[in-house]
């Protein structure tokens, strides 16, 4: 363990994860008086930064030291101690640079305090706020950014479908032939297979496409069946469509750029078992843009968050455009809205609800941090399927990134879990046009 370190954590990690104060090992750490006053904005809502500001104040009300704003209170254990830093003075060094008095300017001012109070001791400033970062950088103070949660493999999110060539063509004519698959012992390498990954098996005169079973260990032929009138176009999306179907894979993370047909795959699959679960509920965060809260939009809370949630309606409209208007196909989804057993809804409206017997649809899970994944995974009740859709590329919230975003870290801790299934897409199916843009643009 390296010489002891004063963190001071921006507003930024604390609305991030409310449990930050337990991921810095025997190090001190300095909370700066504006922070505290900025999560009093946050305190009231029900997204889940407002939820991390009140859990993270009960904590500190907890702490009953009164040594908290002097010598510091004990964290406990092997962990540091936690100071709240109450000066409001400014240091010349931040004064003269920048003129406003603007809780960001006021934490750097606090960071150089610490460092002028406590020169032998290294100060970090801890913020997923670049610009901030940027600034502390030109006044000479140290950053980083929060990486408790960072994945470092984001590669997985370029990794093309799996094929094996030269494969025995008598196994790929058995595979053909069982219902139930081969066994994995008899493919040579089968070793290299992870849990529910889906391949394609070559050889000198055929093909197959194939799903590794990891309960029954076995390597199962992926049918290419429509889903609910949308059919596969690409070996990507039957693989998709395989992972959604099998009862055995109860979490699902679906990656690709726009256009690869992510969430219309996961709502047709959806409908397809639509009787077997109670219901089928598709959700997803709210990130409001151009700095416009969603309290100035008209309407009630229903309108106001009606045009966040058209894009799964598009999806829905998409399916039902398959079938004649009159037909049970079309009749069915216009009841399971009706009785509400299809439910779109913005996703912070599950919150403290146990979701069972439940096909839950998470879309844009880019937009969510670890902590939020973790708090919609734990709500999956008794037959549940959690399925994730998203693109790192587009990623709207201002302190996530590719590397913690809550669906890389799903698939990160999730990846070689006998219930889990990982399918990127690559190949756009939405028109020319909108491959050409994914791709050029």
């Amino acid at each position: 363990m390296g010489a002891k370190k004063n963190f001071v954590l921006d507003t930024n990690i604390i609305l991030h994860d409310y449990k930050c104060l337990e991921n810095f090992e025997d190090n001190d750490l300095y909370i700066p008086i504006v922070v505290l006053e900025e999560l009093d904005k946050f305190k009231k809502g029900s997204e889940q930064i407002n939820f991390n500001a009140r859990e993270f104040v009960r904590q500190l009300d907890e702490i009953t030291d009164n040594d908290l704003f002097k010598k510091g209170a004990s964290l406990g254990g092997s962990l540091g101690k936690l100071f709240i830093v109450v000066s409001d003075k400014m240091e010349p060094e931040v004064a003269e640079v920048f003129q406003e008095r603007i809780p960001d300017h006021k934490i750097l001012s606090s960071a150089i305090t610490l460092m002028k109070k406590m020169p032998k001791t290294k100060t970090i400033l801890v913020t997923k706020d670049i610009n901030l970062r940027m600034k502390a950088r030109a006044l000479g103070i140290v950053t980083e950014d929060y990486i408790n949660d960072k994945v470092t493999n984001v590669d997985l999110f370029d990794k093309k479908e799996q094929i094996f060539t030269d494969v025995d063509p008598d196994l790929i004519d058995r595979i053909y032939a069982s219902k139930e698959g081969v066994s994995v012992s008899e493919f040579n390498q089968g070793h290299l297979l992870q849990p529910n990954e889906c391949f394609i098996m070559q050889s000198i005169r055929s093909s197959v496409l194939v799903r590794y079973n990891p309960i029954d260990k076995t390597i199962i032929k992926i049918k290419k069946d429509k889903n609910y009138g949308i059919e596969p176009r690409n070996a990507e999306q039957s693989f998709a469509f395989e992972v959604l179907n099998a009862k055995d894979v109860q979490l699902v993370a679906i990656t690709g750029k726009a256009g690869t047909g992510k969430t219309l795959l996961a709502l047709a699959s959806a409908l397809k078992q639509h009787q077997e679960y109670k219901q089928i509920l598709l959700a997803r965060p709210i990130v409001s843009l151009a700095n416009k809260d969603i309290g100035f939009l008209p309407g009630d809370e229903k309108q106001k968050i009606a045009p966040y949630m058209q894009p799964l309606f598009d999806n829905l409209s998409v399916i039902k455009h398959q079938f004649l208007p009159s037909s049970p196909d079309s009749k069915i989804i216009d009841d399971m809205l009706v009785n509400n057993q299809l439910i779109i809804e913005a996703l912070a409206f599950i919150r403290g609800r146990s979701l069972s017997e439940t096909f839950c649809i998470i879309d844009e899970a880019q937009n969510l941090t670890p902590h939020e994944v973790k708090t919609i995974v734990t709500r999956a009740g008794e037959g549940t399927k959690m399925v994730f859709t998203g693109d790192i590329q587009q990623i709207d919230s201002p302190y996530l990134d590719a590397e913690s975003n809550g669906l890389a870290y799903l698939i990160d801790k999730m990846k070689g879990q006998e219930v889990f299934a990982h399918i990127n897409l690559l190949k756009g199916e939405r028109s020319k046009l909108s491959e050409l843009a994914s791709n050029l643009l």
